[in-house]
């Protein structure tokens, strides 16, 4: 009988009664959002803040150095825990360098013993930083309207997929660098299981390409799967479609 082999990134014959499948992916690669951030917390479901009291306690943070609330840091640590559980050690844990993706990543981390940590290779990558809002980025709706009043309009045209932020990034922007860090996974990590630590923008990039959306599919999101923070989303390596295949989306465990 012969015992399956999976050998990432090689087409060598193997003489011995062994299987050889080609990996050309990682094995496993979850997707995380940020644990609740402070905007979060100030804009609730909103695009723009309500007025000045609800942005006052984050007005001029740039958006890389927002910190994770003490919720999130609750969610986080819940989440961790049922990763552990679940999948076990990853490989290589991403970040995208801003403050609540580094805070959540080393919140889940926390759940691992210090041998398990020590297998884990942490890295931070820009490329999966969230998109650039641009100059709206700490105005209320009311402000936005008066500065920019063309903007509705221009959006609704063009929808939230291919429209940029008034000095900002489009998700189709965001898709490009995307695209360079899954190829950098497929290249360097084929085999391996991969936690991301991400943002909800950024999410819908990796869907878009991951599960080949059409740009209809990515305007918005459907009805009721807005990424939650701390929401995992999971692809598993398929050997006979050799690429990776959703298993489960935004699912939440505290």
């Amino acid at each position: 009988m012969t015992v399956p082999l999976i050998i990432p990134n090689s087409r060598h014959t193997c003489y011995a009664p062994t299987l050889i499948i080609f990996m050309n992916r990682p094995l496993q690669l979850s997707l995380v959002r940020h644990a609740e951030s402070a905007r979060n917390a100030a804009k609730g479901q909103n695009i723009y803040f309500t007025d000045d009291e609800a942005r006052k306690n984050v007005k001029g943070i740039p958006d890389q150095e927002i910190s994770i609330t003490l919720k999130g840091q609750e969610q986080a640590k819940i989440t961790g825990v049922k990763l552990r559980e679940e999948f076990g050690t990853f490989d290589y844990v991403y970040h995208s360098g801003y403050k609540r993706t580094r805070d959540t990543a080393e919140a889940i981390l926390n759940a691992y013993s210090a041998e398990e940590r020590l297998r884990v290779k942490v890295r931070e990558n820009l490329f999966i930083r969230e998109r650039d809002p641009g100059y709206t980025y700490d105005m209320t709706e009311d402000e936005v309207l008066q500065h920019f009043p063309w903007f509705p309009e221009y959006w609704k045209t063009f929808g939230g997929f291919l429209s940029r932020p008034v000095g900002g990034e489009s998700l189709a922007q965001v898709v490009e660098r995307v695209y360079t860090f899954l190829n950098m996974l497929f290249r360097d990590r084929a085999g391996k299981k991969i936690l991301v630590v991400t943002h909800g923008g950024t999410l819908r990039c990796f869907r878009y390409l991951l599960e080949r959306w059409t740009y209809d599919q990515a305007l918005k999101w459907p009805d009721g799967q807005s990424p939650k923070n701390c929401g995992v989303t999971t692809y598993m390596y398929d050997r006979e479609q050799e690429r990776l295949i959703l298993k489960n989306y935004n699912k939440v465990y505290y």
